[in-house]
């Protein structure tokens, strides 16, 4: 099977994960999320390369922006960031990620759930923090030749064409699954991003293999068959 570096980006490689029970918490889905990529080789944000957790910067041009120790190593993204997952519940409200991650077991499942999860630059992901993805105008060029775009002012960051759609789909699928409201403008960019960038074959396999462990696939993506997990 011949896969381009770009798309190896989110491609899970490995071939045993089973079917079981989802992760129940975040610390738990990140140590099966380095088993799951581990035979990979390209991070989400901009296509570096990476070995464990260090990255291989020049790989794909990147240059740090104000933090190199943080860009040189791997981190785990939430694409729905935990804020805007948590934010909406009372939980957040009483006690901030903190009380939620103890005491809400909605929160508990949608900040463990894999799907919504990728490793990324450190860098890019602190930058990034709570912001919604969406389309910026400037040109990419904070982080070297690396195509993504971070508007501190604008509170936006704007990724690389090759993961929107996941992305959109990603964010759909969340909406749906535990009932995270989207601003109107946000779906409407969302549901154009999946129109504009149809799911490919490495989403697919993705989406298998990450389903094959939650239990469940993205239905925005499909194809997901729980009788190709492996016994």
């Amino acid at each position: 099977m011949r896969v381009s570096s770009t798309f190896a980006a989110l491609l899970l490689l490995c071939s045993t994960a089973t079917l079981a029970d989802p992760p129940r918490t975040f610390s738990e889905a990140k140590k099966i999320g380095w088993k799951l990529y581990g035979r990979q080789s390209v991070e989400f944000y901009c296509g570096c390369k990476f070995r464990g957790h260090r990255v291989d910067l020049k790989s794909c041009g990147y240059v740090p922006r104000k933090n190199p120790q943080r860009a040189a190593r791997i981190e785990w993204e939430h694409i729905v960031p935990a804020w805007q997952i948590g934010h909406q519940r009372q939980c957040w409200q009483t006690g901030g990620r903190k009380n939620c991650t103890k005491n809400d077991k909605v929160y508990q499942r949608a900040e463990a759930d894999l799907h919504n999860l990728v490793p990324g630059i450190g860098e890019i992901n602190g930058d990034r923090g709570n912001f919604a993805y969406g389309w910026l105008p400037q040109s990419p060029n904070q982080y070297g030749a690396c195509p993504v775009v971070v508007d501190f002012r604008a509170k936006l960051a704007m990724p690389r064409k090759q993961v929107r759609g996941m992305i959109a789909r990603t964010y759909l699928y969340m909406s749906d699954r535990y009932r995270l409201r989207l601003s109107k403008q946000n779906r409407q960019l969302y549901e154009a991003w999946n129109r504009e960038y149809p799911v490919e074959t490495w989403e697919r396999q993705r989406n298998q293999q990450v389903g094959c462990v939650m239990g469940w696939g993205n239905p925005f993506v499909g194809g997901f068959d729980k009788r190709s997990c492996p016994s």
